[in-house]
């Protein structure tokens, strides 16, 4: 098990890392979600040895890992723009590690070669060990890189937005690949991305980092139903969050009153968080029964194949969107520029308490 202890991590004035703890189980992907800035890269970086903390610990089954040399934690990381060697061919940048390891590196030529193959064939290269690395895409190169990573055997495997430089339809592949290729291997990916539909995908855990700290961690499917606050509701990118002060029971927020699914303090700050696709839209003055709902302006609609998405401003400027399931569609034709009344059940209502960001 990997593990962190209070990690924090300083550059001058700005606090990368505050007081982090997290622990990563063994045999598992673990996605770590974070946005642009968020110290995503720093806390792999971190974990590898290229940087160490200001204060805390990192532990690796058992064994603390913070001070020790990078090449002697046993840590294996795949770097977003793959840092393959131009000069070298497939097979060679796969063998270097093996090679050129400070602990225990091979002298044998059938011994690497062996091992060397036997993970171009695991990550599906065989065939291509004799290409230049230039001469072959980009997802085939993240794979070289990644198997560079795998054949010294590492116990973790940190892999930074590893995605991030392949288009749309790769990247996708590519998802599925690295988990089959994980689970062949039995060892611990960490994986860091700013995508919350990556995460969602790619991660048996999901972390969620913000504000220097990792505010929630649960499997997707918990994680996109029930974020346990609104920051880890807006790394997700399905909910619209209404920021306001509880006033008799209820959240009054700039754009009016909504009835509160379970008590808090009164006078105290709230935000409460609706998905985006359990809101409904109706005229004012039509909104069914038994049904909470605010007042927003229809600004603009964006389809995006089997979903669209519709965007409303409230009177207080925050932009709210509403997605459609084109499938079952259930959105009425709207006019840009009319007031609409969005509407959801109370149940579909979480909040949390505290100031917004």
């Amino acid at each position: 098990m990997l593990r962190l202890s209070g990690i924090t991590r300083r550059y001058g004035d700005v606090c990368a890392l505050e007081r982090l703890s997290f622990e990563v189980p063994d045999n598992r992907y673990v996605a770590l979600l974070g946005a642009s800035g968020s110290g995503k890269t720093t806390l792999l970086r971190l974990i590898a040895g290229f940087e160490e903390p200001d204060a805390g610990q990192v532990w690796l089954e058992g064994k603390r890992l913070d001070g020790v040399p990078t090449h002697e934690r046993d840590v294996g990381f795949v770097f977003q723009n793959f840092a393959l060697f131009p000069h070298l061919n497939v097979f060679d940048n796969v063998a270097y590690g093996l090679r050129h390891r400070a602990r225990n590196p091979l002298g044998s030529a059938s011994e690497i070669r062996d091992r060397t193959m036997a993970i171009l064939d695991l990550v599906g290269l065989k065939g291509f060990e004799r290409r230049a690395v230039g001469a072959i895409s980009g997802g085939q190169r993240q794979r070289v890189a990644l198997a560079r990573t795998l054949v010294t055997e590492p116990r973790v495997v940190l892999l930074d937005e590893p995605l991030g430089a392949l288009d749309a339809n790769l990247r996708a592949r590519m998802c599925e690949e690295l988990r089959a290729i994980r689970e062949r291997q039995g060892v611990t990916f960490l994986h860091v991305t700013g995508s919350e539909t990556e995460a969602l995908v790619m991660g048996d855990e999901v972390a969620v980092l913000a504000e220097g700290r990792i505010v929630q961690a649960a499997r997707p499917a918990e994680l996109f139903a029930l974020p346990g606050n609104a920051a880890a509701a807006r790394h997700l990118n399905a909910w619209n969050i209404l920021s306001g002060r509880v006033r008799d029971g209820a959240l009054l927020t700039g754009t009016g009153s909504l009835a509160l699914p379970r008590p808090l303090p009164e006078g105290k700050p709230a935000q409460m968080a609706v998905r985006f696709d359990q809101i409904d839209i109706c005229a004012p003055g039509q909104v069914p029964p038994g049904r909470d709902h605010f007042s927003a302006r229809y600004v603009a609609g964006e389809f995006n194949g089997a979903t669209a998405l519709a965007f409303f401003q409230t009177d207080d400027g925050q932009l709210i969107q509403v997605t459609d399931h084109l499938s079952a569609p259930r959105l009425p034709v709207m006019t840009e520029g009319t007031d609409y009344a969005l509407h959801f059940a109370p149940g579909a209502a979480l909040v949390f308490e505290g100031a917004g960001a």
